[in-house]
């Protein structure tokens, strides 16, 4: 990756040049912004890409909101991490996966490639993200534990670890607009306002059918081109499945201060690479379920704990399905008949929803509002973003 400030600049809070091409190529008629929201210029919708790729905006602060709602089971949910974000250890890793669950509240604060600051709210408890320079600090108020790590990418020009804002509004959009491609619909939606400043709305919807997301929509400012929501909706109707967002937003140069963190007094400071420190694969979703499956023989590849194949890659785009060879045999019929199992491995089997016959032999289907796991008897894992059917149809025909 190229590292010069105009190429980084690109990169953080917009789309590569290459995403223009791919807009263009998936837009046959020009669709323009219409009513239901301000009264803005027209604009198409390649337009609207090169605007936000065009953003030079490095400075902001501002409060944003989370709702994630993927529909996962009770105790799936529960081995994830529900709740708030406090609490814990400081490790980021760890904090970042606690986001597939619920709504949470957080300040945010960037200043250029070098600095950037987010603290999660969770009622009088927080967590905060720090990233200022060459270091990178977690503290969580609730553990009063700290995280750092010395980047040292930082020093020598490399990408900085620190530079990702994790559910960001505008790193979601950069993310959404990477993977756009041509099994992508590219379009201009209604006008809106967003943290009340006027705002066009991108869409992007898949144009196969089997897909698990309906279309996903981001919010851009209309005069300086920052994405400023991104709502992934489900082809089934109902509550966003992610809905990220300012609620405020101040585009002046925050204060120098904003981005200084020093440990409290008494604090447990963690030194090292992020995810280090603790025993290979563990962290949230790594729990008491997990853990008894890992125990149980032949399940051990199901979650990690053994050896297996690279993944399998079966079609493209939204309908991508990734097939994972576990080489867990027969260990789901192992664990159904095996009386003396761990309680929680039993729960975790029983929330993998109903059994399922096909070519592959029989499995078991682990289903959410956006992704779907097909686990088979001999070991195979089916999973992506699309429906149970067409995830069976998938798995059918594999050979």
């Amino acid at each position: 990756m190229a590292t010069n400030s105009k190429t980084r600049k690109a990169a953080r809070y917009a789309v590569p040049v290459a995403v223009l091409g791919v807009a263009a190529a998936t837009i046959a008629i020009p669709a323009f912004a219409n009513g239901g929201g301000p009264d803005l210029p027209k604009v198409t919708a390649q337009q609207l890409v090169e605007k936000i790729a065009a953003s030079d905006v490095e400075q902001l602060s501002g409060t944003a909101k989370i709702t994630t709602d993927l529909g996962l089971p009770t105790v799936a949910s529960g081995l994830l991490g529900g709740g708030g974000v406090a609490g814990g250890s400081a490790d980021p890793q760890d904090k970042v996966a606690q986001l597939a669950n619920g709504t949470h509240t957080f300040r945010i604060a960037a200043d250029g490639e070098d600095r950037q600051k987010l603290t999660f709210l969770d009622g009088k408890d927080e967590y905060t993200l720090v990233h200022n320079g060459a270091d990178v600090w977690g503290y969580d108020t609730q553990s009063n534990e700290a995280f750092h790590e010395k980047d040292a990418d930082a020093a020598k020009g490399g990408q900085r670890k620190g530079e990702r804002l994790p559910a960001s509004p505008q790193q979601m959009a950069q993310d959404v607009l990477k993977a756009a491609g041509p099994t992508t619909d590219v379009s201009v939606g209604d006008t809106a306002q967003v943290a009340g400043r006027d705002a066009y709305q991108l869409v992007l919807k898949p144009k196969q059918s089997g897909s698990t997301i309906g279309s996903v929509q981001i919010a851009v400012d209309a005069k300086n081109g920052v994405p400023l929501r991104v709502q992934v909706l489900s082809s089934q109707g109902g509550k966003p499945i992610v809905d990220a967002g300012f609620t405020k937003v101040d585009f002046a140069k925050p204060a120098a201060d904003t981005f200084t963190f020093t440990p409290p007094k008494g604090a447990k400071v963690t030194e090292g690479a992020p995810g280090k420190g603790k025993g290979e694969g563990e962290g949230p979703g790594h729990d008491k379920g997990f853990k008894a499956l890992e125990s149980l023989p032949g399940l051990e590849g199901l979650t990690g704990g053994g050896e297996h194949g690279e993944p399998k890659v079966l079609g493209e785009g939204w309908s991508t399905v990734a097939r994972i060879d576990t080489g867990a045999g027969q260990g789901l019929k192992a664990l159904e008949s095996d009386k003396n199992a761990p309680k929680e491995a039993k729960q975790l089997l029983n929330s993998l929803g109903d059994k399922v016959k096909g070519h592959f032999g029989e499995g078991r289907i682990l289903s959410t509002r956006v992704v779907n796991a097909l686990i088979t008897d001999d070991g195979k894992v089916y999973v992506g973003a699309v429906t149970k059917d067409a995830l069976v149809k998938t798995a059918n025909a594999d050979k």
